[in-house]
């Protein structure tokens, strides 16, 4: 195995000591894009998922240890062959996957851009794991574990009622403070456990909300109905410098003591009401914080990929309990493992990182859908939307290459059935779309009614299983003549067909189907981009709009308080819309000016 990646020990000296294999370069790219011609041209899926042997070949399984929890990937409705498989697995050899595979799992430098490790599986080894193959392995799990039981200890203490907030009353409510990684990834885990019996129950009588947005409107949405002395606000800042994460803290710290004021001390309100996720201990402790009630994460843990970090385990278990959670990082490990040591034919997240490969780069289609059929998965897509696309969305591989394409896709989705009357529309006559889809064998919540032919899942379900193969064998002319189908709406009823799709069938959903889940498309997302050798673990595109954002925010605060008459450096466009902006906000203080001036009149 090449040790390049090893030899990378910081930013300085990675341009000289990483030369990659560009994959475009490669026979196997060439190849397939011959390939991808001729499915354009002249194969269908119709026919091809017509063919027994091989719908039976493309189908992928892992099970867990315990058999109560199964993964299946049926990808035969993709537009490949057995033949067109093993090109990219051939493209995966030319590129070392497996050796970057390997190189993260054992602590390598694969994110060099900003000279990190890349361990957020580290985050979800069980205790007794040895991880003294990885470099600084064992430290490395004793102080994930050391987090762990900070954070057990701290909510078993909440919930039990013995850590009371400053007037005595327990706490109840959770207000997750933080935005990105910090927010999506919690919020999409939180809602899809709130109907599972066993989290549902440990929730009994608690609220969990997330705030990200500065929008004020986010803040007032979010305490609405909160009793400040009921209230932890748990505040997710690696840095404690994140704009809006920082001036929402400060807006929940204000509620906190107006809504305690001449009940309780400031202070105490504040190391009680107050908790954070950070490695910022100085700033958060002259937050107010209590040291004790700080919770740590490292370098090597990427925002987007946080989940099972304390940004995510502390509101969590706070909400649902430390033993739900457990369960949620162990179905994260049981991914990890399928991942690490599964052959690339059957391993399920590579099969997906590929696949997006050729739909992306080879079929030329931009777009993906994330089509969970689960309500509780509503958050999901926007969770892997992130994930992915501030991943993936880069435009040089690691040495600084230009890439000759595009990558990364345009994630979106809902969940089933409510997408197939919003935007299934265009994915059937409209633009080829590849789908997703996400199935589950039981229902968090079965209902069955008298009378009615099939079960409230099974009605569900019934779609899950009919969409796949709409988009794929399509409805000729041909047939809608056979059908009667009047002559004048026939080419109106026309379905091309030939739109590729994943269907991925899962046992349940509980909380160690969430970890499952959401580690599938977490490592999917770094196949991907260890085929474009691209840096999938930086997000320098996110950078620019703050620095710009900085400058405006000096302005406006010039403007409105400092007296400042003129707006300046910016182009004139940029110009004209601030300008536009602040005489809305003067126009309508004079008014307000004037109609305080009449009232005094009229009292007069």
């Amino acid at each position: 195995r090449s040790r390049r990646w090893r030899d990378v020990s910081s930013v300085a000296s990675f341009p000289e000591s990483v030369k990659m294999t560009n994959c475009w370069e490669t026979a196997p790219f060439i190849a397939l894009q011959s390939k991808a011609s001729a499915f354009k041209t002249s194969l269908h899926l119709r026919d091809l998922c017509a063919d027994y042997p091989r719908c039976s070949g493309l189908v992928a399984r892992h099970e867990c240890p315990s058999g109560e929890h199964a993964v299946t990937l049926d990808y035969s409705r993709q537009q490949v062959t057995g033949d067109t498989m093993e090109t990219l697995f051939d493209l995966a050899d030319k590129v070392e996957l497996s050796g970057k595979i390997e190189e993260m799992r054992r602590g390598s430098v694969v994110n060099p851009t900003e000279g990190r490790q890349v361990l957020h599986h580290a985050l979800r080894l069980p205790k007794d794991y040895d991880f003294g193959y990885c470099a600084g392995g064992a430290q490395i799990h004793q102080d994930v574990h050391s987090v762990l039981s900070s954070v057990k200890a701290f909510g078993e203490k909440i919930r039990c009622g013995s850590a009371p907030g400053a007037t005595g009353k327990p706490i109840k409510n959770i207000l997750a403070v933080g935005i990105g990684g910090s927010q999506l990834g919690p919020e999409f885990v939180a809602e899809a456990l709130r109907a599972d019996p066993a989290a549902h129950a440990a929730a009994q009588g608690r609220t969990l909300k997330f705030l990200a947005n500065v929008d004020p409107v986010d803040f007032t949405i979010c305490v609405d109905g909160l009793d400040p002395e009921e209230t932890m606000v748990v505040v997710v800042s690696k840095t404690f410098t994140t704009a809006e994460t920082m001036l929402n803290a400060r807006t929940a710290r204000n509620w906190l003591l107006k809504g305690m004021e001449g009940k309780a001390n400031a202070a105490d309100v504040v190391k009680k009401h107050v908790c954070a996720v950070s490695t910022a201990i100085d700033k958060a402790t002259a937050f107010g914080i209590d040291k004790e009630n700080i919770f740590g994460f490292w370098g090597w843990v990427g925002g987007r990929f946080s989940v099972c970090s304390a940004v995510g385990i502390v509101p969590l278990s706070l909400h649902y309990s430390f033993e739900v959670m457990e369960a949620f990082l162990a179905g994260a490990h049981d991914m990890d493992n399928h991942f690490f040591t599964t052959p690339l034919r059957n391993n399920i997240p590579v099969l997906l990182g590929l696949l997006g490969v050729w739909n992306s780069t080879f079929l030329k289609y931009e777009t993906r859908a994330i089509l969970p059929y689960a309500q509780a998965l509503k958050r999901f897509p926007a969770h892997i939307q992130q994930v992915d696309m501030e991943s993936n969305g880069k435009r040089v591989t690691l040495d600084g290459t230009a890439v000759p394409f595009s990558t990364g896709e345009i994630n979106f989705g809902e969940p089933g059935t409510n997408g197939q009357h919003s935007f299934y529309q265009l994915m059937h006559q409209g633009r080829v779309v590849p789908a997703d889809f996400i199935g589950f064998c039981e229902s968090q919540q079965p209902v069955e009614l008298d009378g009615e032919p099939v079960a409230n899942h099974d009605e569900l379900m019934s779609n899950f299983f009919a969409q796949p193969d709409a988009l794929a064998m399509g409805k000729t002319l041909s047939e809608l003549e056979q059908e009667g189908v009047p002559e004048a709406v026939r080419e109106h009823k026309v379905f091309s067909g030939n739109r590729p799709s994943n269907s991925i069938l899962m046992s349940k959903l509980d909380a160690f189907a969430v970890g499952q889940l959401l580690v599938m498309y977490e490592h999917r997302t770094a196949v991907q981009g260890f085929v474009w050798g691209i840096n999938s673990f930086d997000q320098w595109g996110v950078e620019l709009g703050k620095v710009l954002a900085k400058q405006v925010r000096s302005q406006l605060t010039s403007s409105r308080k400092g007296g400042a008459g003129q707006v300046q450096g910016f182009n004139s466009s940029t110009q004209a819309m601030i300008e536009a902006y602040l005489a809305y906000g003067k126009k309508k203080m004079n008014k307000e000016l004037t109609q305080g001036s009449n009232l005094k009149e009229i009292m007069c």
